[in-house]
């Protein structure tokens, strides 16, 4: 048995001042957010009862509550021995706020509900969704508004609110007398909360230091001025140091010199005034036009001091050349959101990646119950979602965060009747959307991301005798046609899959229905078969898939071959069968042999998926970038 040791009991008067307290610390937080006085952020910190909803049959009423610190999100719960931890979240974890039924939860188990009483709240990392009902539409509003005035409003916070912010958070969570003030226990219960490690020793002389009441205890500038000298980087003093005079302060005619040598500004003349109004702390500096070493660091910390270069966060990149000119944003085995023998498939998967800015999201299509064709990862123990709901939110989220157009990577293992529904449902559902005939002037080369814009791709097998982009080919009456099955599908990844097929006389021919194959426009699964004799060049729309090993081979084998053969003709990469967790593979590599279509695991975080990210935040996060300007 486990005591639960209960606190003291507190007088009326304790608890009038304590509520007292947090109202103030409430309004102070409110302020430094910008949203003073705003009913949303009122109606969240008074909180309310919401119906939270994990299945058909679960549904559960739960108090949620904004904190005080207006950062995190309070989540009642009846389960006694629950850590208080599992029951908080903070607003800084929170991807999207959605409202109605947008998520695969909602769609499936508050049909029943009004839309304007449901919302669903979405992490950044793989936490399931927050799907959640409200009592009326006043709530749900107040809930979807004020979440995300918070969300746009912190992200607005110049870097010396979101110190202060954040120290005061981390305040309020060791202060556990709640005086508002930080003893020295409590100071290393602080130092836990953000992952400091420093020994005793050190941060008891910085303490004593940073006490100048004397009184055993920091409070709001004392703490913020003993994490500035324990976090001090020596690096950042060093370059002050040069370019600063002996009374600490860099001129402006200094800080020119900086923003030229160091940050290479070309029109560092013009930026460094008002980066010294911007960031500056001290009116007395700014009188001098000058700047402390707090404005320094407060100015390297901001977007202004982002390596990234601010006129490149809108598409500024010639978008009218051939589609094989750009690298594409493309994900492998979009359905997953964890490993590729067990983890679950999700539609939000493609939510995600989408929103993500990813241009190529990848299908695998199996026969399913009910004549509704179905997805997951095929010989493994994935879970299985619809194909019609996959269609419906790419439909949805296909150009939130790009107006350039979307691939959708066909898998195709399902029976002919099946793959008429999947033809059926992509017409039906993405209507006007979906490109079904050529564009005009574009027969001997892929049109531009500019010419197809909104417009949804399928990169799948096409009929050999049907009629193909270019309006050269024969026979158009075929109503179906064994064609090769030698494609990233039939390869199947993994090479004990595969055997295991074989050995149970699977074919390695697929009968394909005209009604599908008449979605493929533009991207015509092949077998790569070498790269092309210039003599006898091959149609520009035939695409191949290879798998990681094999492309990186080529390109040292080959090159310059696989150069000139990404010039013309689109060539997809998704990771080898191995990594069955779902890890990923430099990409950088690929890239530079000019492959547009390099796919990643999005599911799964690290470096690779860093310098993804990285790549496409360029161009407006568009999700298409030329390849010419690739980091060699």
């Amino acid at each position: 048995m486990q005591c639960i040791r209960r606190q003291p009991k507190r007088s009326v008067s304790q608890e009038n001042i304590l509520r007292e307290q947090s109202r103030r610390v409430a309004a102070l937080n409110g302020i430094r957010l910008g949203l003073k006085d705003d009913k949303d952020l009122k109606f969240l910190l008074k909180g309310s009862q919401l119906l939270k909803v994990k299945s058909s049959s679960w549904r559960k009423e739960r108090f949620y509550k904004l904190q005080e610190d207006c950062k995190t999100i309070w989540q009642e719960s009846k389960k006694m021995l629950r850590s208080p931890d599992s029951q908080i979240f903070s607003i800084e974890d929170i991807r999207d706020v959605r409202s109605g039924h947008k998520t695969e939860g909602m769609e499936k188990y508050a049909k029943d509900v009004p839309e304007y009483r449901c919302f669903s709240i979405i992490f950044k990392d793989q936490r399931k969704n927050l799907d959640l009902i409200a009592s009326s539409e006043d709530d749900a509003n107040h809930w979807v508004c004020g979440l995300g005035k918070i969300i746009a409003h912190s992200n607005s916070m110049n870097q010396k609110q979101k110190l202060q912010h954040w120290i005061h958070t981390c305040l309020r969570k060791a202060d556990k007398n709640k005086d508002n003030k930080m003893s020295f226990k409590e100071l290393k219960n602080f130092l836990k909360e953000v992952n400091i490690e420093v020994d005793d020793y050190h941060a008891k002389a910085i303490f004593q230091h940073c006490d100048k009441s004397k009184t055993e205890a920091l409070e709001d500038d004392e703490i913020e001025e003993f994490y500035k000298i324990l976090t001090e980087r020596k690096e950042i003093d060093k370059i002050f140091q040069k370019y600063s005079d002996a009374e600490g302060l860099m001129s402006c005619q200094n800080l020119v010199r900086f923003l030229y040598e160091t940050q290479q500004e070309e029109d560092a003349v013009v930026a460094a005034p008002p980066l010294i109004q911007r960031y500056e702390p001290s009116e007395r500096a700014k009188k001098r036009n000058a700047m402390t070493k707090d404005g320094f660091l407060m100015y390297l910390l901001s977007d202004d001091g982002n390596i990234f270069n601010a006129s490149h966060r809108k598409v500024y990149q010639d978008m009218n050349q051939p589609l094989s000119h750009y690298f594409v944003s493309s994900s492998h085995n979009t359905y997953l959101m964890d490993d590729q023998l067990t983890g679950p498939s999700s539609t939000e998967a493609y939510i995600r990646a989408l929103t993500k800015g990813c241009r190529c999201v990848e299908l695998d299509c199996w026969d399913g119950p009910n004549s509704e064709p179905i997805i997951y990862h095929g010989y493994t123990l994935t879970s299985k979602i619809l194909f019609c709901d996959v269609i419906k939110a790419i439909k949805n989220y296909a150009f939130k965060t790009s107006p350039y157009p979307v691939i959708i990577s066909l898998e195709n293992h399902c029976s002919l009747d099946q793959q008429k529904v999947m033809a059926r449902h992509m017409t039906t559902i993405l209507q006007d959307m979906l490109l079904v005939a050529p564009i005009d002037g574009s027969k001997s080369q892929f049109p531009s991301p500019e010419q197809l814009k909104g417009k949804i791709l399928v990169k799948g097998k096409k009929l050999s005798r049907q009629e193909d982009p270019t309006g050269t080919n024969g026979n158009n009456n075929l109503e179906a046609e064994d064609v090769s099955d030698e494609d990233e599908a039939a390869e199947m990844e993994d090479e004990s899959v595969k055997t295991e097929v074989q050995q149970k006389g699977k074919s390695d021919t697929l009968k394909l229905a005209k009604e599908l194959s008449d979605t493929v426009v533009y991207c015509k699964s092949v077998h790569f078969n070498g790269f092309e004799d210039p003599s006898h060049p091959r149609a520009f729309h035939e695409m191949s898939s290879f798998t990681e090993s094999k492309a990186l081979k080529l390109a040292q084998e080959s090159g310059n071959s696989f150069i000139l053969h990404n010039i013309r003709h689109l060539s997809r990469i998704y990771p080898a069968g191995w990594r069955t967790d779902s890890s990923n593979y430099n990409p950088v590599d690929l890239w530079n042999v000019g492959c547009q279509i390099v796919a990643l695991n999005f599911q799964t975080g690290g470096t690779e998926m860093d310098v993804y990210q990285g790549r496409f935040q360029d161009n407006g996060f568009s999700g298409s970038s030329l390849v010419s300007s690739c980091p060699k």
